[in-house]
């Protein structure tokens, strides 16, 4: 009998160490799982970082060469510019003078019409208001901006003025309206009629005369508005003699498309060449402590492997040798402590005896 209560008691013992050590080997392992999801971050961390230092790296230095040459462009461009708005300039000059040059004849014809109209006005005692376009306008109108001046003075005098004066008075009625009309009409379509009277009558002859020169007058300026149009539509800029600006526009187009060419050559280099350099040389600045990592990640997995195998074998060793006599229900450090406790305080004389007394002392 003590025979087989100290073999129970061994039992006992051996499966309480035996859990106590899966216990110990299962808190291990959790532990572990928290070392790798730690150095798991810590490497996706890591790793993030040096990509995103290599990008940052390659955008700005990429962003600082296409900089550089796009102010020299800036700057090229700006005096190409410059060149262009010169030669316009000299082009808009060269063709006034042009201008002038090829109806000088024309103007300085104009010029001694305009002498003789006023001489021979003179000579006749020509009322002043007569020495104007306007006047021919109305009493001899033959062009059509003449006619146009006339029509516009009939309106303004014969619509317009009546209107307004009949939108002043305090009350509109119609006969005012009449009224008005016809003061306007007796006014000042009687002084219309004086005036070319008392003109016409007097001075006939210059102001025929006048007529004449006037036509020859607007007959010129038609020819130098013919001239100036054709000129202006004129491709043909030999005349102005842009050549320098052309060289310098040349020189300038010619430094733009080099500077072009060095801004692609530039960058071709730098995703040939120089971004694999700024790559490596960030990736070996991070490549020390990522192999670290790494390295205890690996070796980390290694003990979780073996500590994996480790509580393989101990629950097999559990289930196998104190699973089946113990049951599950006891296999816990404690309780199996408790079961030799009550097989040494003679309580019970086996194990399945000592079990019977522990659940009736945990159900009281």
């Amino acid at each position: 009998m003590i025979q087989a209560k100290e073999e129970s008691l061994e039992l006992l013992e051996r499966a309480r160490e035996t859990v106590a050590e899966l216990s110990v080997a299962e808190d291990r392992e959790k532990k572990m799982q928290q070392d790798e999801q730690r150095l798991r971050r810590t490497l996706e961390t890591e790793t993030r970082q040096m990509t995103d230092a290599v990008q940052a790296t390659i955008k700005k230095r990429r962003q600082e060469i296409v900089s550089s040459y796009d102010s020299e462009m800036g700057k090229v461009q700006d005096q190409l510019k410059k060149a262009r708005t010169k030669r316009e300039k000299a082009r808009n000059q060269g063709m006034k003078e042009r201008i002038a040059e090829e109806t000088e004849e024309l103007h300085s014809y104009n010029r001694e019409l305009r002498e003789r109209m006023r001489e021979t006005f003179r000579k006749d005692h020509v009322p002043v208001l007569c020495r104007n376009r306007w006047y021919f306008s109305l009493y001899y109108p033959r062009w059509g901006r003449e006619v146009l001046r006339m029509l516009l003075a009939v309106l303004l005098v014969f619509l317009a003025l009546p209107w307004g004066v009949y939108m002043l008075l305090p009350e509109q009625k119609t006969v005012w309206l009449v009224l008005i009309y016809l003061a306007d009409i007796v006014v000042l379509g009687g002084i219309y009629v004086a005036i070319g009277n008392r003109t016409k009558l007097k001075h006939l002859e210059a102001l025929r005369e006048g007529r004449q020169i006037l036509d020859q007058i607007y007959a010129n300026d038609k020819k130098i508005k013919v001239i100036t149009a054709t000129i202006r539509k004129d491709k043909n800029e030999a005349f102005y003699d842009l050549e320098k600006y052309d060289d310098e526009i040349a020189r300038l187009e010619q430094e733009s498309n080099e500077v072009a060419d060095r801004k692609r050559e530039a960058l071709n280099t730098f995703e040939t060449v120089t971004k694999n350099i700024l790559q490596d040389e960030i990736e070996s600045s991070y490549r020390e402590k990522l192999q670290a990592a790494q390295a205890e990640l690996d070796e980390l997995k290694l003990q979780m492997k073996e500590t994996a195998a480790e509580l393989k074998e101990r629950r097999l060793t559990i289930a196998n040798d104190y699973a089946g006599h113990l049951g599950r229900e006891f296999l816990e450090p404690f309780k199996l402590q408790e079961l030799a406790g009550i097989l040494r305080a003679d309580r019970a004389g086996t194990i399945t005896e000592a079990m019977e007394v522990y659940r009736k002392d945990h159900t009281q």
